[in-house]
């Protein structure tokens, strides 16, 4: 595993170089880049350019976000998927194999089963192009249940939801992205992560929850700094991981009004070293 930024996650856009810099004032080994700006970048700089820079900088790739909208009507969804051979392209070429994205977990418009069948529809030649070009994706369940009382259908919000809808898709390039907020907020268990293998996580994030809040009412978009208020087991989780051989990303994503009122240099130094403090305490430095 290795400690990975994603500026994005912490309220910022930055620039390609700017981000890289960001990710060495934070302590991080690896730096997740905008796909489409490494495309732009491509006009101009070769493959072997991009990853000297990256040495250079003695960082990893960490993820990359789906760009296809496939909740989107079906003149989108197309048109997003017709370019996606361009970016796994770039993606197979930089070794940036690991690719993300989320499930809703409701539907106001299709019940269970008719929004299972649209997600294995829309999402199979996702998975099948990635995989042409050696590509894993990683499905995020979202799951506090806050965020789908209010709606009309309820959808996948678990991990075992997750895994059930990586194979009705049935590519072998699929799997967790993988969140300690989700998985705290779906009443997960450490024994429930040993179960997993190593290759079923392609991505995580990591971030603590707010104390003194009961579980099934906690927000989805009030979150804390990794380690922040010992509400979430984040020693025990990531232990977990390690035991099961993970070998990827673990990003924070803490959602904290407060971070976006700094400089991204003073954000990314906390988040990293709140970070650092977790990972020590799991024993992984």
């Amino acid at each position: 595993m290795f400690k990975n930024l994603n500026v994005g996650a912490l309220g910022f856009r930055l620039p390609f170089r700017e981000a890289l810099e960001a990710a060495k004032i934070g302590g991080f080994q690896g730096v997740d880049l905008d796909i489409d700006e490494i495309e732009k970048i491509l006009d101009s700089k070769s493959v072997e350019d991009v990853k000297r820079i990256l040495d250079q900088n003695d960082l990893k790739l960490g993820g990359w976000g789906l760009p296809v909208d496939f909740r989107a009507d079906e003149e989108t969804y197309r048109k997003d998927l017709e370019r996606l051979p361009d970016y796994a392209w770039i993606s197979r070429e930089l070794g940036y194999h690991r690719v993300f994205t989320w499930i809703l977990p409701f539907s106001d418009d299709l019940p269970f089963e008719e929004n299972l069948n649209r997600h294995v529809q829309r999402l199979r030649p996702v998975a099948e192009i990635l995989e042409d070009h050696h590509c894993h994706l990683g499905l995020e369940f979202v799951a506090p249940k806050t965020s789908r009382i209010s709606h009309k259908y309820e959808f996948i919000y678990t991990m075992e939801g997750i895994l059930r809808l990586c194979e009705a898709i049935g590519t072998r390039n699929l799997g967790l992205l993988l969140d300690s907020w989700h998985w705290y907020t779906s009443h997960g268990s450490l024994s429930q992560l040993m179960r997993l293998k190593g290759e079923q996580v392609i991505y995580v994030h990591i971030n603590d929850a707010p104390a003194g809040i009961p579980v099934d009412e906690q927000i989805d978009n009030v979150r804390c700094l990794p380690g922040e208020t010992g509400v979430i087991d984040l020693v025990g989780f990531l232990k977990a991981l390690e035991g099961i051989g993970y070998d990827g990303p673990v990003t924070p994503e803490p959602f904290l009004k407060k971070l976006k009122d700094m400089t991204p240099s003073k954000a990314v130094k906390i988040v990293g070293e709140s970070l650092d403090r977790v990972w020590r305490d799991a024993g992984l430095d």
